[in-house]
């Protein structure tokens, strides 16, 4: 599509001859005579830059940028004004009420067209961060749920948000905690900055160092530039690190100090690097009993420990299961584009009495599955790779497997769906590393999987494969 450009000038030479240049760089042109004009134009035409002489009846350019600041269809819209060399006072007045640049008469057409493009650049650029940053948004900032014990956890993070405190985010695997972080840092006065997630367990001690602190020129081999690291990055902003617990004990030390006096030094650096960063920790891990036994440093653990806030269990917030699972499957009916598609009431049932304990994230998991992998519009609980009766294949709270009352063959099938949906599970879905995980080839899990699917449906009698 071709980009439209409005040209405002009450001269008809000057008119003429924008409109024969842009044209043959491939714009498209319209054209207003008076500020008057130009602002029916933007309202009408919504261009998507303007040209805009200062000198026009009617209006005067500086009026016109004031009334266009004013529209709300006009708010991105870049304005480069034009002048004549004796008022460059008057472009200077024209950039603080708004406009992207200033050219001068008479108008030098390389010049135009590369000051053009780059306002053009800059406003798809603006458009496709904030097209961005609503999806970022659209994805992380739906907490779902009305159980007391969730509302009771928003609430608590709501307040917290408004201070600038360190907040540690406890809880399993899967309930949540990145989650509460982005929706911690929307909710606070940083949310215009940068959130910056790391993974304190996903790398080594001396690549998590790098990413946290960024490295010097010449610094290690390799080295041959100085590169910022995440904490740099973040500043203005808020740090998510997630599975604090797992970080190494020099690391911790390093941490603390940014954590005290919000500077650190990069790696192969002597130069101190002061950052304005609140800091949001989350662990799946006891703490406190790392601090017992000198896997952690007590005195982080203090400065991290402000604000807690412990994330309750799927299983004790039964009511928030369905709502949840009805979130997951419009969310991924529209990454799937399949639409239409529902859960039936045993499906509803038996998600409600599942342990889930993987949490939300398993929950996620088992929807995103049935989505892909159901033939009808209408997810029936066979779909969720559960067990069917009580929907367990795994331990229920006081470590009782259900499977293990069975009859010999229906038992040793269990245990062979659970173990498989556990380590697909831990794969994020790849059949791949599931396979490796369980020390298998790639094809014969393969094999395994249509066999118990087979059964689930029926087609294969109960010991007989």
């Amino acid at each position: 599509m071709k980009a439209k450009l409005l040209i405002v000038d009450d001269h008809a030479d000057i008119v003429t001859m924008l409109e024969d240049r842009l044209q043959a760089s491939g714009y498209s042109t319209v054209v207003a005579r008076d500020g008057q004009q130009a602002i029916e134009q933007v309202e009408q035409e919504s261009p998507h830059l303007v040209l805009l002489d200062l000198d026009l009846p009617k209006l005067s350019g500086i009026e016109v940028l004031k009334r266009l600041s004013q529209l709300k269809q006009a708010e991105d819209i870049p304005v480069v004004v034009m002048t004549a060399h004796g008022s460059i006072h008057a472009a200077v007045e024209a950039m603080k009420e708004g406009a992207y640049d200033f050219l001068t008469k008479p108008l030098e057409k390389d010049h135009l067209l590369i000051v053009i493009r780059k306002a053009l650049e800059r406003d798809s650029l603006q458009r496709q961060v904030a097209y961005l940053r609503s999806e970022v948004a659209g994805r992380y900032a739906s907490i779902v749920g009305n159980s007391p014990s969730i509302q009771a956890v928003v609430q608590a993070a709501q307040r917290a948000a408004k201070s600038d405190a360190s907040v540690l985010l406890l809880g399993e695997s899967g309930t949540g905690k990145e989650l509460f972080a982005r929706s911690i840092h929307q909710w606070s006065h940083r949310h215009a900055m940068p959130l910056i997630v790391i993974n304190c367990v996903a790398l080594t001690e001396t690549l998590l160092e790098n990413e946290l602190f960024g490295h010097e020129r010449g610094a290690f081999t390799g080295a041959d530039r100085q590169q910022k690291g995440k904490l740099e990055m973040a500043d203005g902003g808020t740090v998510f690190l997630d599975e604090i617990g797992d970080m190494s004990f020099p690391l911790q030390a390093k941490l603390l100090r940014v954590l005290q006096d919000r500077e650190f030094q990069r790696v192969g650096g002597t130069k101190t690097v002061s950052v304005n960063i609140r800091i949001i920790a989350a662990t799946n891990k006891d703490l406190r009993q790392a601090v017992k036994t000198g896997q952690f440093r007590e005195d982080l653990y203090f400065r991290l420990n402000v604000i807690t806030l412990t994330l309750p269990l799927l299983r004790e917030r039964r009511g928030d299961i369905v709502p949840l699972a009805q979130f997951f499957l419009d969310r991924h009916m529209k990454d799937a584009k399949r639409h239409g598609m529902t859960l039936s009431p045993s499906t509803m049932d038996a998600l409600t009495r599942y342990p889930w304990p993987g949490n939300i994230r398993e929950l996620d998991n088992a929807i995103a599955r049935a989505v892909v992998l159901s033939p009808k519009d209408t997810i029936e609980p066979d779909m969720l790779a559960l067990m069917p009766d009580d929907a367990s294949l795994r331990a229920r709270g006081d470590g009782h497997l259900p499977y293990r009352d069975l009859p010999y063959h229906d038992s040793m099938d269990a245990h062979s769906r659970y173990i498989i949906a556990r380590a697909i599970e831990q794969a994020d879905g790849n059949q791949t590393k599931a396979a490796e995980f369980l020390r298998l080839q790639r094809t014969y899990l393969a094999r395994l999987i249509k066999q118990q699917k087979e059964k689930l449906d029926g087609r294969v009698p109960e010991g007989d494969e």
